[in-house]
């Protein structure tokens, strides 16, 4: 049995005169009338506890002192039981088989005839008590065992023996509030209500002329009903939806919030008793519940749990007016309503037409609000009532236009159920982001006010297929949107500019320079590694650092337009026998001449900006590239802004591109840098440039993307 939380069990000894009806929680207890309490402190309480157990144990007789004295006991012990510090101390001065003895009428004198004194206020005053001591879970057996439940089911009979009085009322009320205590979370309690006969008399009082006796009635149902599939039924059986449903309708807020709770335990899961409690005509009156504070977390959770029924039931509810007050409680103050909210609103929302309807009267907005709430169930709620509404195309466009996909995918959600949720959600937006729906947004981005133009090429650049982007970013000036993001003060804007940025480079670059090594260049004339640096049929010498190194014009002619223009053309190299290379060192020589000989070379990267040099000055391509790869895999938080300036001072494209892909990944660390916004301001025309040539070609298949 599941121990109820401190606050749960606080909540069990509201005085009775507090009629409101708070939450869920099935165990509460209508404290008594407001008397003061009695004066006992200190080591004399024990003994005093036990002088009144004394007198209970002794006085169980019709005697008029007897009952006088019998009924200052058990109010004095049901005054100091709602003390929880308490009770412990009074269930061990042995009061719960003296006050379960006093749940019953004591035998008549002899000849009595006239009314017995003090009739039905012991028995009350023992039912209080004892409820008060059941609030906490250990001693519930205890008083089940004494022999409780029989008296206290024969307590709510006496309304049938005795005329309406206030002293009946309260024995009746008290009665079904210790039931209540007694059988929470206990399902062995629960059943031994059923079996001792307590639910028909139960049922019956729902029709009692005293409210509270109803309410007391309709709350101990609600806790038997709680997880007990026999209760349920006989419940059911016993004719008791009639009734309930009427008091929906009630004008007391206290009646119908307990009603709704009978019956919300009494439909979860169980969809016989679902179908049974709709054909009584249950829908209309929980609906119109929805505008009562009181009652509403309730109703929204009855109307989740009918809607999971069938799709007719879900249509129903909608065309019954469910949704605007539904929405309206999304932005409540308590949570607890804003989750039931969420929760049936997501039911709704797995029917088509109630998924545009729930849009339509402005739903997106309040749920997506609630995806930032610490709350997990809260957020799930939410987040599943959302996935619903992106399974209708009609709405994609208003989902995209409030920043809906933004909130989706940079959203922190507590639970995993709900980040499979949202990643659905994302999923089903990109599948839908096509055909009218991509017309609608690319409508908007023309038309609409500039913000939500960003909104709508935020989303595309993560959402649209790649055959798309050309019409979105260069057509529809999407591309200037994102590079004017990057370009705003605000940061949450830079940061989701770059990401999309990121995202779009994504689709369009055809290899990532660091993901995977650039391709061979196309084979030429390749001598082979035993001819590097080997005089045999050395045509030409180059002296290196003072050292010479011998070549072979063929390999070199074949190599680059650089060599052809010095052996073909009219510089003084041509016929010179030694050429001598003054500003590259013998080790980055080496490593280029070695590339020339066999089209490969590995490339460290201590040498390999001074070997980019080299192979940019000599316009060996393939060489570059390895340079440019390799350097790549250097590129830093700190160092990006030097190797973008190297980039551009070799023409080094692919790295340039490199470091533009870095920086739109890193931009969250990067963005607290000083020197950020300058190199953004810098890199931008290279951007444009980047993104209208990659978005005008097509992607090439088979090569490894971003």
């Amino acid at each position: 049995m599941d121990q109820p939380s401190i606050a749960a069990r606080k909540s069990l000894k509201r005085k009775l005169e507090h009629d409101s009806l708070e939450g869920r929680d099935d165990r509460k207890f209508r404290a008594a009338e407001a008397e003061a309490e009695p004066d006992t402190t200190g080591q004399d309480l024990a003994l005093e506890i036990q002088a009144h157990v004394d007198i209970l144990n002794s006085t169980f007789s019709s005697l008029e002192a007897d009952r006088a004295a019998a009924k200052r006991a058990s109010h004095f012990l049901s005054q100091l039981a709602k003390n929880e510090e308490i009770v412990n101390l009074i269930v061990d001065c042995g009061a719960v088989p003296a006050l379960v003895m006093h749940l019953m009428a004591p035998p008549p004198l002899r000849g009595e005839s006239t009314p017995k004194q003090y009739e039905h206020e012991v028995e009350k005053e023992s039912a209080f008590a004892l409820g008060l001591i059941a609030v906490k879970p250990e001693h519930q057996q205890l008083i089940v065992d004494a022999g409780a439940l029989s008296h206290l089911v024969d307590l709510l009979r006496r309304h049938k023996s005795s005329s309406n009085s206030r002293a009946i009322n309260g024995v009746i009320r008290r009665a079904a509030d210790a039931i209540t205590n007694l059988a929470h979370e206990n399902n062995v309690i629960k059943t031994c209500v059923r079996i001792e006969g307590g639910i028909p008399p139960l049922v019956e009082l729902l029709e009692f002329v005293d409210v509270k006796v109803q309410r007391a009635a309709a709350g101990a149902l609600r806790t038997l009903a709680f997880k007990n599939d026999e209760n349920k039924n006989q419940i059911v059986q016993c004719n008791a939806l009639p009734t309930l449903i009427l008091m929906l309708q009630s004008e007391d807020p206290t009646v119908h919030c307990e009603a709704v709770g009978v019956i919300g335990n009494l439909v979860h899961s169980s969809p016989n008793i679902k179908k049974e409690v709709l054909l009584a005509g249950a829908l209309q009156p929980v609906i119109g519940l929805l505008s009562c504070s009181e009652s509403q977390r309730e109703a929204a959770l009855l109307l989740g749990q009918f809607a999971a029924a069938d799709s007719d039931c879900k249509v129903h509810i909608v065309q019954r007016g469910a949704v605007r007050p539904l929405i309206d409680m999304l932005e409540s103050p308590d949570a607890q309503i804003k989750e039931m909210s969420a929760f049936a609103l997501g039911r709704l929302a797995q029917e088509m037409h109630n998924q545009a309807g729930i849009a339509h009267s402005g739903g997106i907005v309040p749920l997506l609000k609630l995806l930032e709430s610490k709350n997990g169930s809260l957020q799930h709620n939410a987040a599943f009532a959302l996935y619903g509404l992106a399974d209708n195309e009609d709405n994609v466009a208003e989902l995209v236009k409030v920043g809906g996909f933004q909130k989706l995918q940079d959203g922190e959600f507590i639970v995993q159920a709900t980040k499979d949720c949202v990643d659905k959600t994302l999923k089903r937006l990109e599948e839908k982001v096509h055909g009218q729906v991509l017309n609608h947004l690319l409508y908007l981005m023309r038309v609409a006010e500039k913000s939500v133009q960003g909104q709508i090429a935020l989303a595309l650049a993560h959402l649209c297929a790649p055959d798309d982007r050309k019409a979105i970013f260069l057509d529809n000036n999407g591309l200037e949107l994102l590079l004017g993001l990057l370009e705003s003060g605000n940061q949450m804007q830079q940061h989701a500019g770059a990401a999309a940025l990121y995202k779009l480079a994504a689709k369009t670059t055809s290899v990532s320079l660091l993901d995977a090594a650039p391709l061979s260049p196309t084979p030429q004339v390749y001598l082979g590694e035993q001819f590097v640096n080997n005089p045999t049929l050395s045509d030409v010498t180059f002296l290196v650092e003072g050292k010479r190194f011998y070549a072979h014009r063929i390999c070199l002619l074949a190599s680059s337009d650089a060599f052809r223009a010095m052996f073909d053309g009219g510089y003084r190299e041509r016929d010179a026998k030694d050429v001598e290379i003054p500003n590259i060192r013998w080790d980055v020589f080496e490593l280029m001449m070695r590339f020339i000989y066999t089209g490969s070379v590995d490339v460290d990267i201590e040498v390999a900006q001074d070997l980019l040099r080299a192979a940019d000055q000599y316009l060996l391509e393939g060489l570059k590239l390895l340079c440019e790869y390799t350097i790549a895999q250097d590129i830093s938080v700190e160092n990006v802004s030097l190797m973008y300036e190297l980039s551009e001072g070799f023409n080094a494209r692919s790295l340039m591109e490199a470091c533009i892909l870095f920086i739109f990944e890193q931009f969250d660390k990067l963005s607290s840098k000083p020197w950020c916004s300058h190199l953004i301001q810098h890199i931008l025309p290279e951007v444009r440039d980047y993104f209208t040539k990659a978005l005008t070609k097509p992607i090439q298949a088979n090569l490894k993307q971003v």
